[in-house]
């Protein structure tokens, strides 16, 4: 079989788009060390990420409001400027998340032979950012706001199932893309889902701003990058 041929059963590709196609991380970093100055730019990456996710579990509810709090959290752990302004200056940089090098152009092409659903514990007023920045490839989007849940919880993953069914596509249809193990990949093939890992730190230590799960999940495809993963389902970017 060929690769493209492997791809052939899908008609739905399902993303995560928050550490799959929107580049949080750096994001993250970025503005941490922005704020922080000369203090926080000796602290590692994970110095950094391990209070930002204390923070966002202590946090966890709209990504366009509760930002604000996730980094007084963070910064009250690493003695950084925590007033009201440094809160705000991180809150914003929340919606300003830029897409990874590759995520306009492969989903561009992708696009082209399946239809993309966002699947995103992001708000509502965050995806809008999100989808703008990589140029609204998406013939359909779910959020945190429409399911009332985040994943892991299967009931996100119900509800696209029963969205994507009103429009003709079964489970069978559907190809889950994602980067994090303990929110997509683990859950989403625990519910005989097919996924593809677009394993984003390949070669890096850690899990970075996501969960660590004990024991990775085995995907149907894998992929460092989505660019690889659209020279194998679609073909090389011609030019």
């Amino acid at each position: 079989m060929s690769t493209q041929a492997a791809f052939s059963n899908f008609k739905v590709l399902t993303f995560d788009v928050v550490g799959t196609l929107i580049d949080f991380e750096t994001g993250v970093l970025e503005a941490v060390r922005k704020i922080g100055g000369k203090k926080a730019a000796e602290f590692t990456d994970e110095q950094i990420f391990e209070p930002y996710k204390r923070g966002r579990d202590k946090h966890y509810e709209r990504s366009s409001e509760v930002m604000f709090h996730v980094y007084r959290h963070l910064a009250t752990e690493l003695g950084l400027p925590a007033d009201d302004a440094s809160c705000d200056v991180f809150q914003l940089s929340v919606l300003r998340w830029g897409p990874f090098a590759d995520s306009v152009e492969a989903l561009k092409r992708l696009r082209t032979k399946f239809r993309l659903v966002a699947m995103t514990n992001a708000d509502r007023v965050a995806l809008s950012c999100y989808a703008h920045a990589l140029g609204n490839p998406f013939d359909d989007t779910v959020c945190a706001d429409d399911t009332g849940v985040a994943k892991p919880n299967p009931e996100f993953f119900a509800y696209n199932k029963g969205r994507q069914s009103a429009f003709g596509y079964k489970q069978s249809d559907i190809l889950h893309v994602a980067q994090s193990q303990y929110h997509d990949i683990g859950i989403a093939r625990k519910l005989g889902y097919k996924v593809c890992w677009i394993e984003r730190r390949q070669g890096v230590a850690g899990f970075g701003g996501t969960p660590a799960v004990e024991t990775l999940t085995k995907p149907d495809f894998h992929f460092p990058t989505l660019k690889a993963l659209a020279d194998a389902a679609i073909g090389p970017a011609k030019g």
